[in-house]
């Protein structure tokens, strides 16, 4: 997988009026071609596998928005 950047997603979840965010289950993967996966933060997932390796490398995952 040839990853540009990954980013961490986060969700929003309002309970009795009051809005809450939180980092969601997901991570946003821009490839070099610009192509965007949704992976979700599972150990068995591979392709989370190759963000944990492109993680490993030196490289760092951004945060949300």
């Amino acid at each position: 997988m040839n990853i540009k950047n990954v980013k961490k997603q986060n969700s929003t979840v309002t309970v009795d009026g009051v809005s809450q965010t939180k980092e969601a289950g997901l991570l946003i993967v821009t490839l070099q071609d610009d192509k965007k996966l949704y992976v979700p933060k599972n150990e068995e997932n591979t392709d989370y596998q190759a963000i944990l390796q492109w993680v490993a490398e030196g490289n760092t995952i951004q945060e949300a928005d």
